[in-house]
């Protein structure tokens, strides 16, 4: 089993694995899981990290795993103009939900309540199976719990989960 405890900044090698998991696994500290090609790995990052897809983890025995996001069911959001996008955007941080913001649409975890709400706002929702990266959040860069020198994306309080 491959372990995986820690992020690199940059590629310092050739990357040996591929570790494909959708955004809410990647919000895991402690995750057993698998490689893409079947190997079993652990994760044990630091608790709190939000792993992104590109990333790149080493591993206890040296090798490199590139972090792949998995494709999931999301709801891509578009509006009749700006401020009806920026009023439904408004909707889904009131209520905490993690968005991933492009030009001109919006994207959230498959949800029927928040499809509702939306729909009552006058969003167009379009239910699409596709890599989900919500916005780090606005604690992203600055905002640590832990002495953590590496730490990029937001922090967040994840208990353990074992696939």
């Amino acid at each position: 089993m491959i372990e995986l405890k820690s992020r690199l900044s940059t590629v310092a090698g050739t990357v040996h694995a591929q570790l494909k998991l959708t955004f809410d696994l990647r919000q895991k500290s402690r995750l057993r899981t698998k490689l893409v090609d079947g190997e079993e790995a652990w994760l044990m990052m630091p608790r709190g990290e939000i792993l992104r897809g590109g990333d790149l983890l080493h591993a206890v025995d040296g090798r490199i795993v590139e972090v792949v996001s998995e494709t999931e069911d999301v709801l891509h959001v578009t509006c009749v103009d700006a401020a009806a996008l920026a009023r439904a955007a408004y909707h889904l941080g009131n209520r905490h939900v993690p968005v991933q913001v492009g030009d001109g649409f919006l994207r959230i975890a498959a949800d029927h309540v928040l499809a509702g709400m939306l729909t009552g706002l006058g969003a167009s929702l379009t239910p699409m199976h596709a890599a989900f990266e919500p916005e780090a959040g606005a604690y992203g860069g600055g905002h640590h719990h832990h002495s953590d020198e590496d730490s990029r994306g937001a922090r967040i309080h994840e208990y353990l989960k074992i696939i």
